[in-house]
């Protein structure tokens, strides 16, 4: 006998859904923009600072250099727009960004790149770095500070410090790096003394997760962001003429990326996914620390390999940009 179909329990019916739309809807431009991109830019700032000290180091022409610093500022400011784009559409997308942790590590790479776009400026207009550095340090404190709120709200699980917390928190020293040659040596030491104990607490608090527990697989990459505050540490220091900090400092980050050059393969266990971007600043922060303290060769070499790997990640991770795959894979919010 055919069977009657059974009508659902206390008589409710299935819910309903609406049909797909074919075609699908044509979202607006920029509406659904990732800010994940911003680490792999953030990178490439990064990279043409290092190369612009390499080719001074080994007295090459700066063209190059120049070329680079220019198209990675130019690539900041279309990616700056359209984020801004986004939020004028719908500002509430910043706070359901930040509730994802690929979110959070682009919108805190936004804000510390445009720190990095101040020390680019410094090399061809002081003024105009000046206007870009005060810009991009009143971002960084309103970063933070949303930051600081979406963790509150966040179940404890969304609570645990991640390397991402760099970005927010100690971010500001990149800051520094445009404030020493601009002449402003009192808010550089201020940045570096400020910020070395919030890093020093997300190292200690990171370690002893390490220690309890194996990162998936897929969030690995995210280790390599420990590199960038050592490296920039150095940086600063050395540029304020703090030989001893600077040394120790830069003793710290060749520990770290020995220790991450060691467990590269376990590293990449997972494949190739957006938050690759994680390698990309802190191998040029490396690359710069090194020819700033008189580590000449060495720097030069890091620099050679940071040109092989951070435009070829760069690449991939932007490309992703406008097929949609980026803001898929990232769950970035539409506006």
């Amino acid at each position: 006998m055919p069977t009657r179909p059974t009508r659902p329990r206390g008589n409710r019916l299935p819910p309903k859904f609406p049909p797909p739309e074919f075609p699908p809807r044509k979202l607006p431009l920029f509406a659904r923009m990732p800010p994940a991109v911003f680490t792999v830019v953030f990178g490439l700032l990064g990279l043409s600072l290092a190369l612009k000290r390499a080719l001074i180091e080994v007295q090459l022409p700066q063209g190059p250099a120049d070329l680079g610093m220019g198209v990675a500022l130019g690539l900041w400011l279309f990616c700056a727009l359209a984020y801004c784009v986004k939020i004028a559409r719908r500002p509430g997308v910043v706070t359901e960004e930040l509730r994802t942790l690929p979110g959070r590590a682009g919108l805190a790479a936004a804000s510390v790149g445009s720190l990095a776009c101040a020390a680019v400026l410094g090399f061809f207009d002081p003024d105009l770095a000046r206007g870009a550095l005060i810009l991009g340090l009143a971002l960084q404190t309103v970063l933070a500070v949303l930051m600081i709120r979406s963790l509150r709200r966040a179940p404890a699980e969304g609570r645990v410090v991640t390397p991402i917390w760099h970005l927010a928190f100690v971010g500001s020293i990149v800051g520094a790096l445009a404030a020493v040659p601009l002449g402003w040596e009192r808010l550089a030491a201020g940045l570096l003394w400020g910020t070395m104990p919030v890093a020093a607490m997300i190292w200690g608090i990171s370690l002893r997760q390490l220690v309890k527990r194996i990162p998936p697989a897929p969030l690995r990459p995210l280790l390599a962001i420990h590199l960038a505050p050592a490296s920039l540490f150095a940086s600063v220091a050395g540029l304020l003429g703090m030989a001893g900090l600077a040394q120790a400092m830069l003793g710290l980050a060749c520990v770290i990326a020995l220790a991450l050059a060691v467990s590269g393969r376990w590293i990449i266990e997972a494949g190739f996914t957006p938050l690759w971007g994680a390698f990309t600043f802190p191998l040029a922060a490396f690359a710069s620390a090194l020819l700033i303290n008189g580590w000449g060769l060495a720097g030069v070499v890091i620099t050679v390999l940071a040109l092989g790997a951070v435009p070829v990640i760069a690449w991939r991770v932007i490309r992703m940009w406008p097929q949609g795959t980026l803001a898929a894979k990232t769950n970035a919010a539409t506006a």
